[in-house]
């Protein structure tokens, strides 16, 4: 849908756009882009597109983070429940192996992040897990015992 009504350089109905932010957002993305493209700049919403913008990225920190968890929550249950092992938690980590992976591949810059956030996510999957399966939390070492490549790695299931 291409926006018709175009603002002269300097007027600019910020309140409209931030109303429009708030009340239609799929209208507000759609018109900040067309004010983007005829560089309409004047007439932008910089100040929720600036926080759009740092939202994407929190956003795929967040994504990798969830998807580390389960990853790190399965092989631990995997390793520490075998009579339980089924394909739905192959599967499981196989999925969110391929969203890790993916999101490294798309955005290099979060490796180092996937690195600083590595122990902390296993914490977090520790803890899961333990209630999860029913063992003291002591059961599981309390550091990760796969390194973040082998967590990663398609073909790594724990014995």
């Amino acid at each position: 849908m291409a926006i018709s009504k175009r603002y002269p350089q300097g007027v600019a109905p910020q309140t409209n756009s931030k109303s429009l932010y708030q009340t239609d957002f799929v209208r507000w993305v759609e018109t900040t882009v067309e004010q983007l493209r005829s560089q309409n700049y004047a007439a932008v919403d910089w100040e929720n597109l600036i926080e759009e913008i740092e939202d994407m990225s929190r956003r795929e920190r967040k994504s990798l983070k969830s998807n580390l968890i389960v990853i790190l929550l399965h092989l631990l249950k995997w390793q520490y429940q075998p009579e339980a092992q089924s394909g739905s938690w192959r599967g499981s980590i196989r999925e969110h192996r391929r969203r890790v992976n993916d999101d490294l591949k798309d955005s290099p810059s979060l490796i180092p992040y996937l690195q600083e956030v590595f122990a902390e996510c296993y914490a977090y999957a520790r803890e899961q897990a333990a209630d999860e399966i029913g063992l003291p939390l002591e059961t599981f070492p309390v550091e990760c015992p796969y390194p973040a490549e082998q967590a990663l790695n398609s073909e790594f299931l724990p014995k």
